[in-house]
């Protein structure tokens, strides 16, 4: 498998990130969500990555830097058929080293509160991230777990 930064510019991307907005719209309510579009992730201060195997797309995820210490985890998404395969490790693994090359001393992540995002809670736990208070400009929300992780 293969981690690269990614311009957002090819189409198999695009859709990718489509149907990672359209699924959490599906389990989200519309006040709850915060996954970015493809237009907000081209902002100058996000970092984006695709992780490929061979010519198929399977996961993707982004830093944004809050400030010069803290930045947040966003975008995480891996192909449905290929979930619980390790991309997701792989990848949180490579952006977790990158916020610490870019002198992170503190990263951050708004996940879902629901059953459906229990998984992916379990894996930001595994990679040391505890819960917190609502960072940046999020708002205490019951359908929102935030998490930390000093690095």
């Amino acid at each position: 498998m293969k981690i690269a930064v990614d311009d957002l510019s090819g189409p198999e991307i695009a859709r990718f990130l489509r149907e990672h907005v359209r699924q959490m719209q599906s389990v989200t309510p519309l006040e709850s969500k915060h996954a970015l579009d493809l237009d907000a992730l081209r902002s100058p201060d996000i970092t984006f990555w695709s992780v490929t195997d061979g010519d198929a797309l399977v996961g993707c995820g982004a830093l944004k830097r809050l400030d010069a210490g803290h930045a947040e985890l966003k975008s995480m998404r891996t192909d449905p058929a290929r979930k619980r395969s390790g991309i997701a490790s792989l990848l949180l693994e490579h952006i977790i080293a990158e916020a610490g090359r870019r002198g992170v001393r503190r990263l951050s992540l708004e996940t879902g509160a629901t059953a459906f995002f229990l998984p992916a809670r379990r894996l930001y736990e595994k990679f040391g991230f505890r819960e917190c208070e609502p960072f940046a400009d999020y708002r205490p929300d019951p359908n929102s777990t935030f998490l930390t992780k000093v690095l």
